[in-house]
């Protein structure tokens, strides 16, 4: 293994200053709020529960805010070279799978460059790549800020994995994280639609399972929590988390030595 191969103990390649952090924090935290909203606020009961367009018409707001934060402050031209090539790769591996019965590509890649590239790389990566898969699959909907925001996410989080894991410890790790993330990505896309789904009913099951306005908050996430094991975590989440750890065992070595080689031949500004 070459000099341009070996893992860098305890740096990453696009290490985050004090600003660009605050912005990813601001905008990780907005996000968060959309996607909460109907188990933050009072909503009386029997209310009528409306998407929140103020809050999707903001959240691309608020992505392009950090899109260019990270552009202006510490991806030169080499960085976002890369930055393009593995958006598309993603784009095209979203494509070639598109989540039927739950085999899902993206998710691989994305969780290697943030490892590799650090969680800013990450953040952006994960917007960029499921842009450019819902302009060529058509899937542009007021679902793909969440899933833009989500996905970046899971890129920021694999740069926060400790840098110190090499070698066999550090696929293990990123498999976990792969499996974790899969689960997480369709928890809250499903909350993102969830308020807005009526009439949902199980045989057996006492109850809906739709949204209540104004009822109490555990009740709501009990609801919420059947909804997903019944509709998502037993097989599209399942198969999203097993293609992602198998794409992460094969082929994980041989991309993060890639990616790791050209990191170090990028010239790379700190942020911040």
């Amino acid at each position: 293994m070459s000099a341009l191969d070996r893992p860098r103990p305890g740096s990453a390649a696009l290490p985050i200053g004090a600003r660009s952090a605050t912005v990813l924090g601001l905008a990780s935290l907005a996000g968060l709020m959309m996607l909460c909203w109907p188990l933050l606020l009072d909503v009386p009961e029997s209310a009528r529960v409306d998407p929140p367009f103020i809050f999707l018409a903001l959240l691309p707001l608020v992505i392009v805010v950090v899109l260019v934060e990270f552009s202006e402050g510490g991806m030169d031209a080499r960085v976002l070279a890369i930055l393009g090539v593995l958006s598309a790769v993603n784009a095209i591996l979203r494509g070639l799978g598109a989540g039927t019965a739950g085999i899902e590509l993206v998710f691989f890649l994305l969780i290697l460059a943030g490892r590799v590239f650090g969680p800013g790389f990450g953040f952006v990566l994960g917007c960029t790549s499921l842009f450019a898969s819902a302009l060529m699959t058509g899937g542009v909907g007021p679902w793909l800020p969440f899933q833009m925001l989500v996905s970046a996410w899971i890129g920021m989080g694999a740069g926060f994995l400790p840098r110190r894991l090499t070698g066999r410890a550090e696929v293990a790790a990123l498999v976990v994280y792969g499996i974790l993330t899969s689960y997480a990505f369709g928890i809250l896309m499903n909350l993102s639609s969830w308020p807005f789904t009526l009439g949902i009913a199980v045989p057996g099951h006492e109850g809906t399972l739709s949204y209540v306005a104004g009822a109490p908050v555990l009740e709501n996430l009990h609801r919420f929590g059947v909804y997903t094991l019944l509709t998502s975590t037993g097989s599209w989440d399942t198969g999203r988390a097993i293609t992602t750890a198998v794409a992460l065992v094969v082929l994980g070595p041989a991309i993060l030595t890639t990616l790791r080689r050209a990191s170090r031949r990028s010239v790379i500004r700190r942020v911040g």
